[in-house]
């Protein structure tokens, strides 16, 4: 995978940095987007496939960018499709810093040294390049306004958007409940995307425990039936490994 293209992961971290506070929106939801986000990269890349409610991979070929090759290799160690609550519910040990640090590396973001209360060291990460984060939210803005089918590049980051809770931090106050509406509404645009998104508010609300059953009128947009067969935990043997592959990512502080 070349760097011509930004990775979704990398967009949605983009699009929650406060250009203001050099902190991001939404950071504990932020870290379950992240990996939901890795999933649509994937998919897109060609290297995984959704089953059901779960996630199977289909090609295990490196795509190249080193970030997303790790999580292609853990799920390629599952042996099984995993379900994607699962995943996504997992250790996320450093994951968003793992991306701030990729971010400044590739030179979008610029790490700012300062303390708290005069004491305690603290990072936070101002945007380089401001025409990005511009084009990124202008590709947002016109799926919103025009009501023209988004690309699914741009339909899964706005359900991830709307998933992690990016809405009010886009579009705050009354004037912008219409827009945050529309968010919410894309989801049904790209299935990898509403599910990888409808999985990131299970694990929120809590109710990734148990395969969802689908109501009697059909699964919800974007989410495919679940599976009856689905295991009810992941296995704890990958959670320590996992734990210790994302920790490995970490270089500084979190922006908080």
């Amino acid at each position: 995978m070349g760097r011509s293209r930004r990775t979704i992961p990398e967009e949605l971290l983009l699009l929650a940095l406060d250009p203001a506070t050099g902190t991001t929106a939404q950071p504990q939801s932020l870290d379950l987007g992240l990996a939901g986000a890795q999933l649509v990269e994937l998919a897109l890349a060609g290297r995984i496939a959704p089953d059901g409610d779960r996630i199977a991979v289909v090609l295990p070929r490196p795509t190249g960018d080193p970030t997303l090759d790790s999580a292609l290799e853990l799920l390629r160690r599952r042996g099984s499709p995993v379900r994607a609550v699962h995943w996504i519910g997992g250790p996320r040990l450093g994951l968003r810093q793992t991306y701030l640090t990729h971010l400044e590396r590739c030179g979008m973001v610029h790490a700012v040294s300062g303390q708290m209360c005069g004491v305690l060291p603290t990072t936070r990460y101002q945007a380089t390049d401001t025409a990005i984060s511009r084009e990124i939210r202008a590709r947002l803005d016109a799926a919103i306004r025009t009501g023209v089918p988004p690309d699914p590049r741009t339909a899964a980051l706005a359900a991830l958007a709307h998933a992690v809770g990016l809405g009010k931090h886009l579009y705050p106050g009354n004037e912008g409940r219409s827009c945050r509406s529309r968010l919410r509404d894309l989801i049904r645009h790209d299935p990898m995307g509403g599910l990888v998104a409808h999985a990131v508010m299970d694990v929120q609300n809590g109710v990734g425990a148990q395969p969802r059953r689908a109501p009697a009128g059909g699964a919800p947009p974007g989410r495919p039936p679940a599976r009856a067969t689905a295991s009810a935990a992941p296995s704890a043997r990958h959670v320590p490994e996992q734990a210790r592959h994302l920790a490995g990512g970490m270089v500084r502080a979190g922006a908080r």
